[in-house]
């Protein structure tokens, strides 16, 4: 499973920067270069300049895509859309023959969810949560934490960006707190473009139907052309 390999391989870089700064430190101490005027192994770990870390994730304004949603606990994946125009920007998982359908919605400036099956879920109201567009989406999107460069083995292979995003509260002081997850996310997106998304995983109370907290999505296909948003009748007001 490609999620497996990219774990283990930001392990295994984890471990090689370990190494790589023992090693600077027992080089000789205090010098620049050695007697016959060559560089020491410090310097020359010195001067060795990775990669610089790339821009966050970005959720375009213009988008579709296809692929499947996840939910291992309960041995389900059924279909997935995502897709934006103009700024708004819709998920759809499922459709009336899986046991899954639910739809999320970014519609001027209103988040809307709206789960019409679900196992064991006998209430299908359409919950707004005012004041949340795109922008903000980015804005949190922009604090996202970089973990590395990975490669998801699927078919097609994809080299991407992992990134972690929380909220978490509190979020200060650092110390022996009690925090809670309110919601986490590893996102991957295209090493050539920040707003291609290819994988997240979500973790979190957004996820509360799920008997452990945590969902996928995977894209087969992502474009950057405009897509349909539609606002379910339910989440309509009334006329």
């Amino acid at each position: 499973m490609g999620w497996a390999r990219t774990r283990r391989a930001a392990v295994s870089a984890a471990l090689a920067g370990v190494i790589a700064a023992a090693s600077a430190a027992m080089s000789p101490a205090g010098a620049g270069t050695r007697s016959d005027g060559t560089p020491s192994v410090g310097t020359v770990a010195e001067k060795r300049v990775g990669p610089p870390e790339p821009r966050p994730p970005r959720l375009p304004r213009n988008f579709r895509g296809k692929g499947k949603w996840i939910v291992r606990d309960l041995g389900i994946t059924v279909p997935f859309t995502w897709e934006g125009k103009n700024g708004d920007s819709q998920m759809v998982a499922g459709g009336p023959g899986y046991p899954i359908w639910f739809t999320n919605l970014i519609y001027r400036g209103t988040l809307y969810t709206l789960t019409y099956k679900w196992p064991g879920l006998t209430e299908h109201q359409c919950s707004k949560i005012p004041g949340f567009s795109l922008e903000l989406l980015n804005d949190k999107l922009a604090t996202s934490r970089f973990v590395g460069r990975e490669t998801l083995e699927q078919n097609p292979r994809r080299h991407v960006n992992h990134w972690r995003v929380g909220v978490v509260v509190p979020q200060l002081p650092p110390g022996k707190f009690l925090r809670f997850p309110l919601a986490l996310g590893d996102i991957y997106v295209d090493q050539n473009n920040r707003g291609t998304f290819w994988q997240v995983l979500q973790f979190g109370l957004q996820n509360l139907y799920d008997p452990e907290l945590d969902e996928w999505l995977k894209m087969d296909t992502f474009e950057h052309k405009p897509g349909t948003v539609t606002l379910p009748r339910r989440c309509s007001p009334p006329s």
